[in-house]
């Protein structure tokens, strides 16, 4: 006996089959169909990646695998493998860990410290001040952090010099001067950078005083909270995650500083001023030794890492 359909037309006993067969058509048409989707969708970006993969991933392999040799600008011109040879010599370098004071300490005053509390100062102030006295103080604030780095430091070492502008002012003043670049190198390299750099935090903080409601503000005020404790239980809660970045940001920059300690103080007298970086250089192109600076590279980077989950869990704890 033929069955018959819902609609009365008899269907065959192969229909069920074919049925079942046209599904699996239509899926696998669908599926090239999503596959061809994605492959559209990533085609425009293959450029970019082989470029990134070319002249990025590229060289950071490549320096990851100097790292563990004994590679030379000059001498030797082999490169033989000498697995954490460079890293064990590091930590027993007593120059190296006087690299990595300095670096915590120079990262500490002039960034964390430095920028981030007088950026939050100025926008502060400016937020108060008359629009004359913005524009003027902007103005003067950013042209400091627009200046090449080079032109930065020849700046600050004629202000910190022997015969330099500072001394010249305390000289007036019946002051007693020194040679602020062989006494205190390393505070004269944090003042220069927090002269170059405050102007990236007070932007960050002008932004995000920006978005602080005057309402709230204010109601605080009437309640009787005085400045201080409205900048402790408004402001700076209501910013936070602004904080958190504009230290992130500031002290990763503020690790890789070179350009500002070179022109000023090449790391000296002796190894006063010799952060990770100037040391690094050191090892690597005036010493020759590129595979042990290399791996003094890694430990830095390291240390970057390391201040970045530091801050990204700051960031993520709810106020």
């Amino acid at each position: 006996m033929s069955a018959v359909g819902t609609a009365g037309a008899p269907v065959s006993k192969g229909g069920p089959a074919v049925s079942a067969g046209g599904r699996k058509d239509r899926e696998g048409r669908e599926g090239r169909n999503v596959r061809k989707g994605r492959l559209t969708r990533w085609l425009p970006l293959a450029p970019a990646t082989i470029l990134l993969l070319l002249f990025l991933a590229g060289p950071i392999g490549y320096c990851v695998w100097i790292a563990f040799t004994n590679t030379q600008l000059t001498g030797s011109s082999t490169s033989d493998f000498v697995g954490l040879d460079n890293f064990r010599r590091a930590f027993a370098d007593d120059n190296f860990r006087n690299a990595v004071w300095l670096t915590l300490v120079f990262t500490f005053v002039s960034s964390i410290v430095g920028q981030n509390t007088i950026g939050l100062a100025l926008a502060g102030l400016m937020r108060a001040a008359s629009r004359p006295v913005r524009t003027v103080t902007g103005a003067v604030v950013i042209a400091a952090w627009v200046l090449p780095e080079i032109v930065a430091a020849f700046l600050l070492y004629a202000f910190f010099r022997r015969e330099g502008t500072l001394n010249a002012i305390l000289d007036w003043l019946h002051l007693p001067s020194q040679n602020w670049l062989f006494t205190l190198p390393i505070l004269a390299v944090s003042f220069a950078n927090v002269w170059r750099g405050t102007a990236f935090s007070m932007l960050i903080y002008s932004a995000a005083l920006s978005e602080i409601p005057k309402e709230i503000t204010e109601a605080a005020e009437v309640d009787g909270a005085n400045g201080v404790r409205r900048l402790w239980y408004i402001t700076l809660p209501m910013i936070r995650r602004s904080i958190g970045t504009n230290l992130m940001l500031n002290t990763l920059s503020t690790l890789s500083v070179f350009g500002l300690i070179w022109a000023m103080t090449r790391g000296g007298p002796g190894n006063r001023s010799q952060t990770l970086p100037v040391f690094m250089y050191d090892q690597a192109f005036l010493k020759s030794l590129i595979g042990y600076g290399t791996a003094v590279a890694l430990l830095l980077l390291l240390v970057g890492a390391l201040f970045s989950i530091v801050y990204v869990r700051l960031l993520k704890v709810e106020v």
